[in-house]
């Protein structure tokens, strides 16, 4: 039985500053592009989650030396070799790391949480098997079996229900023998800054690639071992933030970065169309920059109607804002999203209107109207970002209880304690 979490309730303006580790998407795509350099990388500021915890423990299985010393993350690359895949729930897992094992020795097997063999997978197994490799399965468990370098080419997929499909052929394509191009064929693609992420970072290690609408080619060469910087996990400051917002207080993130691919900076538009107050300052401790958000008095903030196709990770948070609000929101564009963790737009919908909101679920969206909030359970599905909206909820609303808080380790570990001490002071 999972304990039950009682989210610390906010009595008065908030006040404080909060550190976030590093970005699960910077880190785990340095990983992939460290295991597959010429030579030895080095990670600084990685997170270190369950997500990432399980994408070195895939990488170490099929041969990568990696080594963590004092944070700082030391990877060797080394010949492939065949081996067992937990892939936990982590996506990037699932997705980033078959065609790398593509590029192996041997039969590398894939599973995971029972969740996760729910989750799609066709669509980059099907590619894979487009590009000449050896699949058995559709979902997990898959088995992956190869001996060497596949071919590569040209292949067509409909990534509308995750851009993890494109950046994991993508991430892997440089050792492809003639690199691989990727053909979007679907509807809207979502998450495109996640990509953009991805053909930022394959450029900073040297690789060649052009890209249009809809098509990403990556030229075969090396990859170089570098040093790699991993930014605060924006998307993972946005409870924070939201926490300022809600209560009319005022919440600093350090080491904001003033430019980024992370989807999680669209979060300062968010808030300023919501009542807050966001500013970019000087950081108060070293170089670089803090963000700043000061919530309207009382919390009193307005709905939202946006498209968050882009951004869907940011939904349950904006979700949470949306049901405290004092005016209807709809956030739409996140079809995609019930293939998540979990089916978000479902449990976003059936935990606001447990505790007495008014969510309806459209097509592609939410439409949440405000009404009086009361505690209850609120159910977290296994899903971290499910967990963190219940906190924000008990913000505001006396008595919401959280069950399976710990699930926030995927991505945040000691988030439950990082909360407490804000609420607390």
């Amino acid at each position: 039985m999972t304990d039950n979490w009682l989210a610390p309730t906010a009595h008065g303006p908030i006040r404080w500053t909060q550190h976030i580790p590093g970005s699960k998407s910077i880190t785990n795509r340095a990983y992939i592009l460290a295991a597959l350099a010429d030579y030895p990388s080095v990670i600084e500021g990685a997170l270190h989650s369950r997500d990432t915890a399980l994408m070195a423990g895939a990488l170490s299985t099929l041969g990568v030396g990696i080594r963590d010393t004092d944070g700082v993350v030391r990877i060797d690359p080394a010949p492939l070799h065949g081996g067992e895949v937990e892939c936990g729930l982590a996506g990037t897992v699932m997705r980033f790391v078959p065609p790398v094992a593509a590029l192996a020795s041997g039969t590398v097997v894939f599973d995971g949480d029972p969740q996760a063999r729910t989750r799609p997978m066709s669509t980059i197994l099907d590619a894979l098997r487009t590009l000449g490799v050896r699949i058995d399965g559709d979902r997990l468990p898959f088995t992956v079996t190869a001996d060497g370098a596949p071919e590569g080419g040209t292949v067509e997929i409909d990534a509308s229900a995750s851009s993890q499909f494109v950046s994991g052929l993508l991430l892997a394509a440089p050792r492809y023998t003639k690199g691989v191009t990727v053909r979007h064929v679907g509807g809207k693609l979502p998450s495109l800054p996640h990509i953009e992420m991805t053909v930022a970072m394959l450029r900073h290690a040297g690789v060649t690639v052009d890209q249009s609408e809809n098509e990403w080619t990556v030229h075969p060469g090396p990859i170089q071992g570098r040093t790699w910087r991993v930014e605060p996990d924006l998307s993972n400051a946005t409870p924070f933030l939201a926490a300022a917002a809600v209560t009319g207080g005022v919440v600093r993130v350090r080491d904001w970065p003033l430019a980024t691919t992370q989807p999680g900076d669209v979060i300062r538009d968010i808030l300023e169309r919501m009542g807050c107050s966001v500013e970019i300052i000087s950081a108060t401790q070293g170089p670089g920059h803090d963000l700043e958000v000061t919530g309207p008095e009382g919390g009193r903030l307005a709905g939202i109607s946006i498209d968050m196709s882009d951004i869907g990770e940011l939904t349950p948070t904006v979700a949470a804002l949306a049901a405290l609000a004092s005016s209807p929101s709809e956030l739409t564009g996140i079809a995609h999203l019930r293939g998540h963790e979990t089916d978000r737009l479902a449990a976003l919908c059936t935990e606001i209107n447990r505790l007495g909101g008014t969510c309806e679920e459209l097509p592609d969206g939410l439409a949440i109207t405000p009404a009086p909030l009361h505690g209850g359970l609120w159910h977290s599905y296994a899903d971290h970002r499910m967990a963190t909206a219940g906190a924000i909820i008990g913000l505001a609303v006396e008595g919401v209880e959280v069950e399976n808080i710990a699930t926030t380790a995927k991505t945040l570990p000691g988030f439950e304690t990082m909360w407490a001490d804000m609420v607390h002071g």
